[in-house]
């Protein structure tokens, strides 16, 4: 993992600037985040701690209401769970204690699979996770949906704040130059394309497979493609509820989801990919349909669409996404990290540098006032000697305000805008002595 003593000079120039920035006011970075992933978890465990949108956003409304939480967003995919907070400097909570009051789990047993990252460690996990370096596959690009999602749900419940509403999307924009600038040798694969590659390797005979897609969600309709492109037979299950109009992966065929049992014991190929609560297989239906041939199953999801039981039963190969995990990088794949690794330190500059101006604004305009307030004191006896109205002085005074704000705005705005950000934190800094008493 990259630490700040990591990042290039001129980041570490703006991390300490930051810091020396906030500690003016007695303020800290407070982006916190904790996560589980098929590093330290299986998916059993991370199933525990998996959200659907539904019951996320009715967790992110009960974090919200806590004293001291100012926003968060929960990131909810098959390989992880982390939920981020922005909170006050001083809120003593922690987010692994709320995420098991709401999973109603005790925090002692499962402490041991969560990292916890806070500030400048979040970030930068953040960006690299977004930009596909933490994923179970390499430069694998659902991830940046899967985090934009997080943020827009967050959005839509009103659980957001602007830290971090401007941290996820510039983590978004950083991933996204890294998917376009970036060539990855493996880029753009699935969960199902490496377990297409295991397949190959023991000789399935994937051109004339006869496969079933349980699911028509986003991962549904990425592993049917995978299939579809090694010349399988591809049939898709959707669900007969759904209005409007249903679209498949061209090539495949449909069946209605209630139909699947029917179909399967012709199938050599099942694969299940839901965002389903409940399994789409259990043990008891598989037995019931006496197979009369080998099937190879494989679950993609988290929860598991497909009960552990059925690889008890004879003719059934199970898989999970947890069976699918690639060996160390190529020299190749090692160069195109570093070139991401660019591309995201120049986005995590920017984010800093945003978040800098943030809490420098109110500081400013504090300095403006203060400024104008001493101008109108010095003032106030000469515009007492002049032949003026007593209307005539307070319009001179508030255009002398007005006058004197836009100076003093001009000058320390020009400053930040032509010097570098240490010297002009230093200026901030010497202008708010000048009122100190």
């Amino acid at each position: 993992m990259i630490t700040r003593n990591a990042f290039c000079p001129v980041t570490v120039r703006k991390l300490n600037s930051c810091d020396k920035m906030l500690s003016g006011r007695n303020e800290k970075m407070s982006i916190s985040m904790i996560g589980i992933d098929y590093n330290k978890a299986n998916v059993d465990i991370r199933a525990m701690f998996s959200f659907t949108k539904k019951n996320a956003t009715a967790a992110m409304e009960r974090l919200k209401k806590i004293p001291g939480i100012q926003g968060c967003v929960i990131l909810s995919t098959c390989n992880r769970m982390e939920l981020w907070a922005s909170t006050k400097a001083d809120w003593n909570g922690t987010l692994l204690e709320e995420l098991c009051k709401i999973k109603e789990v005790d925090p002692t047993q499962y402490g041991e699979y969560f990292v916890e990252r806070k500030e400048e460690e979040a970030v930068d996990h953040l960006f690299h996770l977004t930009s596909g370096l933490k994923s179970m596959i390499l430069a694998e690009d659902q991830i940046i949906t899967q985090v934009k999602d997080a943020l827009t749900l967050a959005r839509e419940a009103f659980v957001t704040d602007n830290v971090l509403e401007v941290l996820f999307r510039k983590a978004v924009t950083a991933g996204k130059k890294v998917k376009t600038n970036v060539i990855f040798s493996r880029a753009n694969q699935t969960a199902m394309d490496q377990a297409i590659e295991m397949l190959k390797e023991r000789k399935f005979p994937l051109p004339d497979a006869r496969c079933m897609v349980i699911g028509n969600g986003e991962m549904g309709k990425l592993a049917a493609q995978s299939l579809k492109r090694t010349g399988a037979d591809v049939t898709v299950t959707v669900r007969q509820y759904r209005s409007g109009v249903v679209t498949i992966p061209m090539g495949c065929s449909r069946i209605n989801y209630g139909e699947r049992l029917n179909f399967l014991p012709g199938c050599d190929l099942v694969v299940s990919a839901t965002a389903s609560p409940n399994y789409t297989l259990t043990k008891e239906q598989v037995e019931q349909l006496s197979l009369k041939k080998q099937i190879v199953f494989i679950d993609l999801a988290v929860p598991r669409d497909m009960e552990p039981g059925l690889s008890e039963i004879e003719g059934v190969e199970l898989y999970t996404i947890d069976d699918f995990k690639l060996s160390g990088p190529s020299a190749a794949t090692m160069q195109s990290m570093e070139q991401a690794e660019a591309i995201i330190q120049e986005e995590i500059d920017d984010f800093y540098v945003w978040y800098q101006g943030r809490a420098l604004i109110p500081r400013i305009q504090e300095i403006k006032e203060d400024a104008v307030t001493d101008l109108n004191l010095r003032l106030h006896k000469i515009l007492g000697k002049l032949p003026l109205s007593e209307q005539e002085r307070k319009d001179l005074e508030a255009s002398i305000d007005t006058a004197a704000g836009k100076v003093v705005t001009k000058m320390i705005f020009g400053l930040r805008d032509t010097l570098e950000t240490d010297a002009f934190i230093d200026c901030v800094e010497g202008l708010e002595k000048v009122y100190e008493e």
